[in-house]
């Protein structure tokens, strides 16, 4: 394993244990048996280090409620990301320092224009995923061919990523009045019915 290898491993870890906005390069150089030079070489500065392995995190996470979501024997693309939002709040005990880690990143990013333009890349990769998934729901579901590089589809992938945002915002709050995958389907359904004119009894 090299520097490089090692410095990420130990962000990860430290983002666990500290949180974002305590690590100090010195803790990221002892916890790597790297040194000072490497995180400069390597990522240019501590923020890109550990804004880096935040990256890391989320892609995976991103692939695992994917896999999830299109392993799931359902058959639209609604019930898709009702299984998306249940396998994320699901999840979300195993990933609170995490997710503190990154909110705590998020706060800063107004500030500094490097970590904001990184941020920036990584929701504009995580979107494109998201939107091929999308395409891939919506084959045969729909008229015509569906392509991940419409705008349509990828606000629809926009839509489904500020959701699983939103609702580990909310879960980080209030876990427990925080609404369920369930939940969140009903209530899809009752915007479609006002939205379509069909009021139930």
């Amino acid at each position: 394993m090299g520097h490089r290898e090692q410095l990420l491993a130990a962000a990860r870890r430290l983002l666990e244990d500290k949180g974002y906005a305590h690590i100090t390069a010195r803790d990221l150089v002892a916890a790597s048996d790297t040194n000072l030079a490497s995180i400069g070489y390597h990522f240019g500065s501590k923020a890109g280090l550990l804004n880096a392995a935040i990256g890391e995190i989320f892609d995976e996470w991103t692939d695992q409620l994917a896999e999830i979501a299109m392993r799931a024997a359902v058959a639209t693309p609604v019930e898709r990301a009702h299984v998306t939002w249940s396998a994320l709040l699901d999840g979300l005990d195993n990933k609170r320092a995490l997710l503190l880690s990154f909110m705590e990143a998020f706060a800063q990013a107004d500030r500094n224009d490097e970590l904001r333009a990184q941020f920036a890349r990584q929701y504009q990769q995580i979107r494109g995923r998201v939107a091929g998934l999308v395409a891939e729901s919506l084959h045969g579901q729909v008229d015509g061919k569906v392509d991940a590089d419409e705008p349509r589809v990828k606000a629809v992938a926009s839509f489904v990523i500020a959701v699983c945002d939103g609702l580990a915002m909310q879960w980080l709050l209030d876990p427990v009045n925080t609404p369920t995958g369930d939940e969140l389907l009903s209530g899809l359904g009752l915007l479609w019915q006002a939205s379509t004119g069909m009021t139930g009894e």
